[in-house]
């Protein structure tokens, strides 16, 4: 390298970002939103921001196997280190043409996310980068390595370092550390090396073979056998503490062949599909599941539409209450908490903040049910795939070792909306109508995000395992989930599920004339087997807003036509042959139980059912009315006959407070209940001979009556019928929750550019040289320094210096502390200085601004030289 590259090549990372571009240092910030947040003050600033712990330690997480694997060679290289050194460690004497064909990209995505600075031929891996990854006893190396010769001999005797050299036949030295360079070299001649290794017995040969690819370290008696001793004489084997002795890392890479990594992945594994069927076969099968999923949530609201099951006193559903919502809706427990936490999630229940609290449908519900049929399933959707509430660890236990219920706290994963995005994405990718081999795509995850190492779990704690893990697991629930929903129909993404993620069209399958493909000609893989997804924003609230629907747009003639008809048979059951109106469904429902669920419905009739229909209202002519209008076949005999039977016993008792009093105008059905062993724990006695009076609560009453086969009907203080509406508890309006993010956001365009902008002006001010004041020593001092302290003048010498430069146009350094007390350094012109203030254009902040002089510390003319 000649003078003036070496003159040129950056000394820091500060130095690499301040000449990368706007484009570079955007891609920076998009992928690192932890470094925008606050905005940096400067360059140098944001650099160090790049090179504390837990920044590195957010970056090193989302990079892929690869790009880690890259990085973890770099940490085990010589620093600096060039790129034939890295190819080397990564693609070893062989040269793995795989490998050669990833690496740019590799470290060009480690340089762009600033965990390695400098050319290519002095490449440096941050500090705090190379800490987390570099060996150390404690925490060995991902890539199995240990220390170097020099950092294994540190504390040697300088004796026991020359009868190492005499052992392996090398002259001796006259210090150590000429003695220690001498054997690293030796041990990375790979011709030297092999006739060293020939000697040996094949012992000792097996010895190194076990240690070769990690963990490096052994352990040793105080009287080693000889095929162990001869490996200490060489140095093949240091010792590092009593009874312990470790393989040097230029032998582990000797017997490597070079290579840092046992199986390098350059190339990220291919999602396999396991069936194909056809498309229009999986939109159909999607649909269906769409309609069963709002089928359900509706169960579970009606379920709940007089009062759910009340809330935990450390919130949530009790398992007992979680248990019987899965036998009403027919499902295991934890799909109930899956729909539970959706119908959640899109706002439909909440707690109702009672002093008993309990669960019940909201507002937004009512407004959800008036949505057709595929906005109301866009709805669902779209909230499953941002929601951080993951109802799969429902059962689970949390860090204070507390079960974590349905609708409790603590079920909040920030990486579920990113995993369910992914796996739809990597669905989206296979051709059309294929479904996964679902191991294939945890693969796929696993390479783009890998498993947390010792090195992360150094930075992040013992449970870093525990929750990288978890991803494999929603990934898991994703797929179960998505069919659940009817995002996905036979295991293959629908058109509407494609559209909700936001994905194009989906690819045709490969055929015999696909002669080239996008690794030249030849090559017949899909796109997606070869290359890891760009790093993109998130879509904004407009862009899914979008998406939701487009998906319901295409969801939407997937639907069957709701029917305006059952067909009623001799059983008193109804056959419902598809989906029902609304208002049919709705009046069904209460006249009928539904007895079985499929592609048909089946509702059976039953006294208790009959009933309920009369308590809301109807009568027995507008039962036999609605029948008839809605049957295609005749209404049976024995259907009319119930109705009219239930009809006729209805409401002949009535029930009203007093504590709680039966009327009756027959006086003999009044004698028959006092005569019924069953009522005497209702405590009635006779009043009237039409009247009987009760020491139960006339809900009791009620249901004790009921119980005992009569169909009395509740009654106002005027004396009216009280007619029972099934959906009249709401609570008051509630938002849904909001996902917890998993970081800072992404930011915008407008946001990244204001953001470049601010730190390149304020790099501007720090960076740019100025005279020398008055009060700077020889030299400039800290006053002719960037960076130093602030410029200090008096108040006349300030206001001096103000107004000259307003007249000759020139930019001023000031220092600035404001309201607050914070001091700042800003580069400015001044306009006009007046009433005590100067109006200038601050280059720091990019904008004209206005500043009290008592609050400028001192002023300083910038350098002639000053760009």
């Amino acid at each position: 390298m000649s003078t003036e590259e070496k003159s040129a090549a950056p000394r820091s990372l500060a130095e690499a970002l301040r000449v990368r571009d706007d484009v570079s240092l955007a891609a920076l910030l998009r992928s690192r939103p932890d470094l925008i947040t606050p905005v940096p003050t400067d360059l140098t600033q944001l650099a160090t921001r790049a090179g504390t712990r837990a920044s590195v330690v957010r970056a090193l997480e989302r990079l892929d196997r690869f790009a880690l694997q890259t990085a973890e060679a770099l940490a085990v290289a010589p620093d600096p280190a060039s790129y034939g050194e890295l190819l080397a460690l990564m693609g070893g004497d062989e040269q793995d043409p795989a490998v050669a064909a990833a690496l740019p990209r590799a470290a060009a995505l480690l340089r762009e996310q600033a965990l390695v600075w400098g050319a290519d031929d002095r490449l440096r891996l941050v500090r705090t980068a190379r800490e987390l990854l570099a060996p150390s006893p404690q925490h060995p190396s991902p890539t199995g390595l240990g220390p170097t010769v020099r950092e294994a001999t540190a504390g040697m005797s300088p004796g026991r370092i020359q009868d190492i050299l005499a052992a392996v036949g090398l002259p001796s030295t006259h210090d150590a550390v000429s003695a220690v360079s001498a054997l690293g070299r030796l041990f990375a001649d790979r011709r030297r090396m092999a006739a060293l290794l020939a000697e040996l017995p094949w012992e000792s040969r097996e010895v190194l073979d076990r240690l070769v690819w990690g963990p490096p370290y052994g352990q040793v008696t105080h009287d080693p056998a000889a095929h162990l001793r001869a490996l200490l004489d060489r140095g093949l084997l240091l010792p590092t503490a009593p009874g312990t002795v470790v393989l040097p890392r230029e032998v582990a890479l000797h017997l490597r062949a070079g290579r840092a990594h046992r199986a390098p992945e350059p190339v990220p594994p291919q999602v396999e599909a396991a069936a194909t069927h056809r498309p229009q076969v999986v939109d159909a099968t999607a649909a269906g599941q769409a309609l069963a999923a709002l089928a359900t949530v509706d169960e579970l609201l009606k379920e709940w539409d007089e009062g759910g099951p009340t809330v935990l006193r450390a919130g949530g559903l009790s398992v007992r209450d979680l248990k019987r919502t899965a036998v009403a809706l027919d499902v295991p427990e934890p799909v109930a908490a899956f729909w539970v936490e959706l119908a959640y999630g899109a706002g439909l229940i909440a707690s109702d903040g009672e002093a008993e609290e309990r669960y019940a449908a909201t507002p937004a519900y009512d407004e959800w049910r008036e949505l057709p049929p595929a906005e109301r399933w866009a709805r669902l959707a779209g909230t499953w795939l941002t929601a951080t509430r993951t109802p799969g660890v429902v059962g689970g236990r949390d860090a204070k070792d507390r079960t974590l219920s349905a609708l409790g706290p603590n079920l909040d994963r920030s990486a579920a909306p990113e995993v369910r995005h992914r796996v739809l994405a990597l669905l989206a990718g296979l051709p059309e109508g294929a479904s996964p081999v679902a191991e294939s795509v945890l693969a796929r995850l696993r390479w783009e995000r890998p498993l947390r190492g010792p090195q992360q779990q150094r930075a992040t704690g013992a449970g870093a395992a525990r929750e990288d893990d978890l991803r494999s697991r929603i990934a898991r629930w994703t797929l179960s989930e998505a069919e659940l929903l009817g995002v996905t129909g036979r295991g293959a993404l629908a058109a509407p599920g494609r559209a909700l993620i936001g994905a194009p069209e989906a690819p045709r399958p490969a055929t015999a004339n696909d002669t080239a493909g996008p690794g030249g000609p030849g090559d017949k893989l899909p796109v997606h087997h070869h290359r890891t997804p760009p790093v993109t924003a998130p879509p904004t609230p407009a862009e899914r807003a979008a998406a939701t629907a487009t998906a319901a747009r295409l969801l939407a003639p997937l639907f069957p036509e709701p029917l305006d008809h059952v067909l009623l048979q001799a059983d008193l059951t109804a056959v419902a042959p598809g989906p029902l109106e609304r208002g049919l469904a709705d009046v069904l429902g209460v006249l009928a139980d539904v007895e079985s669920k499929g592609g048909a419905t089946v509702y059976r009739f039953t006294p208790g059912s009959v009933r309920r229909a009369l308590d809301a209202g109807q009568s027995a002519a507008d039962l036999h009315a609605f029948l008839a209008r809605h049957s295609r076949t005749p209404v049976p005999q024995p259907l009319t006959y119930l109705i009219d039977d239930v009809a006729r016993r209805h409401g002949r008792l009535r029930v009203g407070a007093a504590s709680a009093y039966v009327r009756c105008d027959d006086d003999a059905t009044l004698d028959e209940i006092l005569a019924d062993k069953r009522a005497a724990g209702l405590g009635l006695r006779r009043l009237a001979p039409t009247v009987l009076a009760a020491q139960a609560d006339p809900a009791a009453l009620l249901d004790g009556l009921r119980a005992i086969g009569f169909a009395p009907a509740a009654e106002s203080a005027a004396g009216d019928v009280l007619i029972a509406r099934a959906d009249s508890h709401r609570t008051p309006p509630r938002a849904a929750p909001e996902p917890v993010p998993d970081g800072p956001p992404a930011p915008d365009d407008t946001l990244l550019a204001a953001a470049i902008r601010a730190v390149r002006a304020g790099d501007l001010a720090s960076t740019t040289p100025r005279k020398p004041g008055p009060g700077d020593g020889e030299g400039g001092g800290e006053g002719g320094m960037p960076g130093g302290s602030l410029p200090r003048t008096g108040a006349a010498e300030t206001l001096a210096t103000m107004q000259a430069a307003v007249l000759t146009g020139e930019a001023l350094w000031i220092g600035y502390v404001n309201a607050e007390g914070a001091a700042s350094q800003r580069v400015i012109a001044p306009i006009r200085v007046e009433g005590g203030f100067v109006t200038a254009y601050d280059h720091t902040a990019d904008e004209v601004r206005t500043y009290p002089l008592h609050r400028v510390t001192g002023v300083a003319e910038l350098a002639d030289d000053a760009g």
